[in-house]
């Protein structure tokens, strides 16, 4: 997964749109794609806004990005997920699904 704070992200598709599935702590929904069953990318909204991340391996062609960066994200609480998300993923555009 890859996002920009300084960007702006879009998610778009055609009719059906995407699977969305949200895991137990139910914070974010995870965006499949209907054909193939991939996942796309992962939004979520708060009171500051929406915000999302994708998947840099759905794409094609892939881009040229840095080496990726194990995380581990497990033992985040609720609200310290939040606030990171908020921080570090990209803001989704008004017109993103």
């Amino acid at each position: 997964m890859t996002s920009d704070p300084q960007g702006s992200l879009t998610f778009r598709c055609d009719d059906p749109g995407p699977l969305r599935y949200r895991f137990g702590s139910r914070t974010a929904d995870f965006l499949l794609c209907r054909e193939c069953g991939v996942l796309v990318g992962v939004t979520m909204a708060s009171d500051v806004g929406r915000f999302g991340v994708f998947k840099v391996l759905s794409l094609r062609p892939l881009l040229d990005l840095p080496t990726a960066v194990p995380m581990d994200f497990g033992t985040e609480g609720a609200e310290a997920r939040r606030l990171r998300r908020e921080a570090r993923w990209t803001p989704l555009a008004a017109e993103s699904i």
